[in-house]
């Protein structure tokens, strides 16, 4: 019987401590490193975000335009039209903000290299 009720308490004990440790928060996910995504990652999760299917703000992907329509795009309209827009994986910074020239610059080498008139055509799945 002492047995018993050892083996009981045992077992309660151990569905008490799994039992709050899931009931734990999860732990915040450490933003990932943009500095170290190449264009591509970088169209997944900073443009396509906001220009997937059936977005309001337009459907984009590097096949979308030809070579000459992007460089006039990051040359001229991008500062423009994303000024004020809001990141979505850090909405405390705005998009200009948050990509500097360079990672700016590979998302538009990408761009590039994938356009509808490039050899590498890509819709960035």
């Amino acid at each position: 019987m002492k047995r018993l009720s050892a083996v009981l308490l045992l077992l309660v004990f151990a569905l008490m401590t799994a039992g709050s440790a899931l009931a734990e928060e999860p732990k915040d996910e450490k933003a990932p490193d943009l500095k170290k995504m190449d264009g591509k990652e970088l169209y997944k999760t900073q443009c396509k975000v906001c220009h997937g299917e059936d977005s309001d703000y337009g459907t984009y992907t590097p096949m979308d335009l030809i070579m000459e329509q992007w460089d006039e795009f990051f040359d001229t309209v991008f500062a423009e039209t994303h000024a004020e827009v809001k990141s979505k994986t850090d909405p405390s910074k705005t998009i200009p903000q948050l990509l500097d020239k360079d990672l700016l610059e590979k998302i538009r080498k990408f761009c590039v290299d994938h356009a509808a008139d490039s050899e590498e055509p890509m819709t960035c799945g």
